[in-house]
């Protein structure tokens, strides 16, 4: 089991950041220039196979994440790991995904001060962990793209369009139609299929409130049946005493849906049952 730790600021090691990405890339052989490129959660991985051997599936890593989705993927597979180790530590996804230096730092302050305290100091070749697949470098905020437009070979001519070119719509178009001779077909940037780039970084964005709210529901579900169980175990040990209002509170929890919705029809149908012609008439001339 690992070795848990707890950072502060009185506790963490007074490490520059470029010591930090030394270390990660003398580790693991890498090339990371940023401390933002740890957003892909991919070298926290590499790092607890080389502290827990089998510990994690380096399969299931992503190690050519470039989108934030594929980001959230490793960091599930990391949190996986550190719930097999027994390590107390909460990710905090949402925040690292965004490639933001402050959290991104603060993250790797942290996994430095525990790696220290469960490294035995045993050999691990880096590269033949992950089958010689380079991790590529996590882009800039806002430069996530779902669809990279492909290189075409050179085509002569005097004019040449490039598809990093500023995004000035009208004089693509206008190519487009005033130019049909010239073998080149101009679009504008990232419109393949039908959508901008600012369209498509809208719905990857909707997609990440989908999941932080599924996340958060699933939470939520989880607080509330934890409780609901404390009250069924308290009741499961007086269930000798005949106590009535226990019983009565055993009943709704064994109860099914169906059960329920019988019995609210039940008592909805009471009020009508007992009263005079002229009172049980009254909601049929109000519908």
């Amino acid at each position: 089991m690992a070795v848990n730790v707890h950072s502060t600021s009185m506790t963490i090691e007074n490490l520059s950041r470029h010591d930090m990405l030394a270390w990660v890339n003398d580790s693991l052989q890498l090339t990371y220039t940023k401390i933002e490129h740890l957003c892909t959660g991919v070298a926290y991985c590499q790092f607890m196979d080389m502290l827990f051997p089998g510990c994690i599936l380096l399969r299931k890593v992503k190690f050519q994440a470039r989108l934030e989705h594929e980001y959230i993927h490793n960091f599930k597979v990391l949190q996986a790991s550190f719930k097999r180790m027994n390590v107390d530590k909460i990710i905090p996804v949402e925040k690292l995904v965004k490639s933001k230096f402050q959290d991104n730092f603060e993250f790797l302050q942290w996994f430095k001060k525990f790696f220290d305290a469960n490294y035995d100091g045993k050999m691990y070749d880096p590269q033949l962990a992950r089958q010689g697949l380079e991790m590529s470098p996590a882009p800039n905020p806002g430069d996530l793209i779902f669809h990279k437009p492909k290189k075409t070979p050179p085509v002569p001519g005097p004019q040449r369009t490039s598809p990093t070119a500023p995004k000035i719509m009208p004089p693509p178009q206008r190519a487009a139609t005033t130019t049909p001779a010239s073998g080149m077909r101009r679009h504008p940037p990232y419109s393949r299929n039908g959508g901008s780039d600012a369209e498509i970084m809208e719905i990857n964005q909707q997609l990440m409130d989908l999941k932080l709210t599924v996340d958060g529901l699933e939470k939520e579900r989880d607080f509330y049946f934890g409780k609901l169980r404390d009250i069924e175990l308290i009741c499961q040990g007086h269930e000798n005493d005949n106590n009535p209002i226990l019983n009565k509170i055993m009943d709704i929890l064994y109860a099914t849906e169906v059960i329920q919705q019988s019995d609210c029809l039940r008592e909805e149908a009471l009020p009508h049952s007992g009263g005079a012609g002229s009172d049980a008439a009254e909601p049929s001339t109000r519908w």
